[in-house]
C-alpha cells in the first residue's frame, strides 16, 4: 500500500463514509430477564443538611499602629491549622481583596481595611470570624 504525502492546500474528507456495518447490539434480547427495580412511592427525599464544620473562633482586627499610617486587617487566633494552611488562606484573601498580605508570627496580615472579605473567605472555609477591636 502506498501512501501520498500530503501538502498545505490537501484536505482530509471529513464526510461520514459508511457505517460500521453491523450493530453489535442487534442480538441481544432482554425476554429472560425480570422486571426492573420498582420506582420508589412518592418523592425521594432530600438528604439532611450537614451543619457546617466549626473550625473554631478566629479574630478579624484592623490596625494602623507602627505601620505608618497604613491600615492592616490581622487574622488571630487559629488553632490547630499549621503554616501551610494559613499561607493557602492567605493566598485566598489576597486574590479576592486583589491586595497585598502576608502571614507573620501566626497570624495573616492583608493590606487595607479588608474585613468584610476576609471574614466572608473564612466562614467559606468552616472558621467562626469575630471582629474584634476597632
Amino acid at each position: 500500500m502506498r501512501r501520498e504525502a500530503l501538502t498545505v492546500g490537501d484536505r482530509i474528507p471529513t464526510e461520514g463514509g459508511s457505517g460500521l456495518g453491523q450493530n453489535p447490539f442487534a442480538r441481544l434480547d432482554a425476554s429472560g430477564l425480570g422486571p426492573g427495580p420498582a420506582a420508589p412511592p412518592g418523592p425521594v427525599p432530600d438528604p439532611p443538611a450537614r451543619p457546617a464544620h466549626n473550625r473554631g473562633r478566629v479574630d478579624i482586627t484592623r490596625e494602623k499602629g507602627g505601620r505608618g499610617g497604613k491600615t492592616v486587617t490581622v487574622v488571630c487566633g487559629f488553632t490547630g491549622i499549621g503554616l501551610a494552611e494559613k499561607e493557602q488562606l492567605a493566598k485566598r484573601m489576597r486574590a479576592a481583596c486583589g491586595c497585598g498580605g502576608t502571614v507573620k508570627e501566626g497570624c495573616i496580615e492583608i493590606q487595607g481595611d479588608q474585613r468584610e472579605m476576609v471574614a466572608r473567605i473564612l466562614s467559606e472555609a468552616g472558621f467562626r470570624p469575630v471582629f474584634a477591636g476597632g
